[in-house]
């Protein structure tokens, strides 16, 4: 094994965990209550609207990541498709928007720990850095522990939200399913565009797809089946926020009259009373603390394939001699991280991110679409996307459609983005790089045909 070679230790059952680590985190412990604000109970509705728009793209990207089973996921395919700009575009876009979420979860934490910890609010900064430089401290010692840790937390967490969902059944109240549309279509499809980074975490398994043992199988199986389950998982817990609490305190019961930052813990009360809150408060900080560290382990892949592909300094590449995992780039990852937790609003920031992953996602379907017709023989994947070309078109549309409801910051901070990547493209990695990527042999194809044409017609 070479010193820029990473260790496939990760089996099927630790690969679907680190997946539905990434989703089990804002999604169901902050994001409902925001999403109740906008549709009242429909918001289960944007639930299963949000994976209905998020399916196009885990099922391209499964099938990209059997073709291609190396680091960097959503960045190496856009790259290969649609050519190096797209590609660091995509790539630090992607990074960004994944320590955001991280970030966001650590500092989300604070609102459940202060539910049960006798801390100040200004002490919940200093936990989410510790648990920060643990998260990263985790990630540079294997990618192994990290993912066996990962997989004992997700497997409890699961297991108490079960549960969570199935006494709800028992007391929850039935009325405050009604009116179930509070706001009309407007509303829910407004509702799936904030919940939509829920599923994010699907699709961000990919970046670590080098490490994980035979990926054409586990890939496919460990992003659809992940999906399938929170999914699943997603409608019951939803469906008991609202039939246990207060529509009043779901909507209301925020800082400042905001939605409520603690959805699960507002309806925990009516099963065990402060019991209950307090299982559920340590529950989301578990949960939140998995959901940095899947967030970590799968962002750092995004700088170390950059870098392989002469895109960022090659310092990103090295890979650490006795651990196997890229070092510099998980403390690169963990240095903003903690910037971030530390200096910025990270809370409004993570409406950004959303923003840019839902572009993202669609123009991961696109990535596919031009793979397809370049015909490339080094594309040879093993598992084939169903429903081609037809899922890929929807999932663009969708997407779009979806970013139109998100507001004018969100999407003009992944303007920003996509505006900052590419002037690091221009300043960097242009002049190490002619990759034309799967869009360049088609425009090759046509221009050849072109000229065979106007050939073939000449008059002699």
């Amino acid at each position: 094994m070479g010193q820029h070679d990473l260790d496939r230790s990760l089996g099927l059952y630790p690969t679907m965990m680190i997946s539905m680590g990434a989703m089990i985190g804002s999604g169901i412990f902050v994001l409902p209550a925001l999403g109740y604000k906008k549709a009242g109970p429909a918001v289960i509705v944007a639930y299963v609207l949000a994976a209905v728009v998020v399916l196009p793209a885990a099922l391209s990207k499964a099938e990209m990541a059997t073709a291609m089973p190396e680091s960097g996921g959503t960045y190496l395919y856009i790259d290969r498709a649609l050519g190096p700009l797209f590609g660091t575009i995509a790539g630090i876009g992607a990074w960004f928007s994944l320590v955001f979420k991280s970030s966001f979860a650590l500092v989300g934490l604070g609102a459940y720990l202060l539910l049960f910890a006798p801390l100040s609010q200004g002490a919940v900064v200093y936990v989410a850095l510790a648990l920060a430089v643990l998260v990263v401290a985790l990630n540079v010692s294997g990618t192994k522990m990290s993912g066996g840790i990962q997989a004992v937390i997700v497997t409890l967490v699961v297991a108490g939200l079960v549960a969570y969902v199935v006494n709800a059944g028992l007391v929850a109240d039935g009325a405050r399913y009604t009116p179930f549309r509070t706001d009309g279509t407007v509303g829910v499809v407004t509702a799936a565009a904030f919940v939509f980074v829920s599923y994010a975490g699907v699709t961000k398994i990919a970046s670590v797809a080098e490490e994980v043992k035979d990926p054409a199988k586990n890939l496919p199986r460990a992003m659809l089946g992940s999906m399938a389950v929170m999914t699943v998982l997603y409608i019951g817990v939803v469906g008991a926020i609202i039939g246990l609490s207060d529509p009043a305190v779901l909507r209301t019961g925020g800082p400042g009259g905001t939605a409520s930052l603690t959805p699960m813990a507002d309806g925990a009360g009516a099963l065990l009373g402060g019991a209950g809150v307090l299982f559920i408060s340590v529950i989301a900080v578990v949960a939140l603390t998995s959901m940095a560290n899947a967030g970590v382990l799968s962002s750092s892949r995004f700088p170390l394939a950059m870098s392989r592909d002469d895109l960022l300094p090659p310092a990103l590449r090295a890979i650490d001699p006795r651990f196997k995992t890229p070092r510099n780039a998980v403390l690169l990852t963990g240095i903003v991280l903690v910037l971030l937790i530390r200096f910025v609003p990270v809370i409004e920031l993570a409406k950004l991110a959303s923003a840019f992953q839902i572009l993202v996602f669609s123009f991961e379907n696109m990535a596919l679409v031009a793979f397809r017709v370049a015909d490339a023989p080094s594309y040879d994947p093993e598992f084939t996307a169903p429903g081609y070309p037809f899922v890929q078109v929807f999932g663009f549309l969708a997407g779009l459609a979806l970013l139109t409801q998100m507001g004018a910051v969100p999407i003009l901070g992944a303007v920003g983005i996509i505006v900052g990547s590419a002037l690091v493209y221009l300043a960097y990695g242009r002049s190490r790089t002619d990759r034309t990527g799967a869009i360049g042999t088609i425009l090759r194809a046509r221009r050849g045909e072109e000229e065979d044409g106007v050939t073939q017609t000449k008059p002699e």
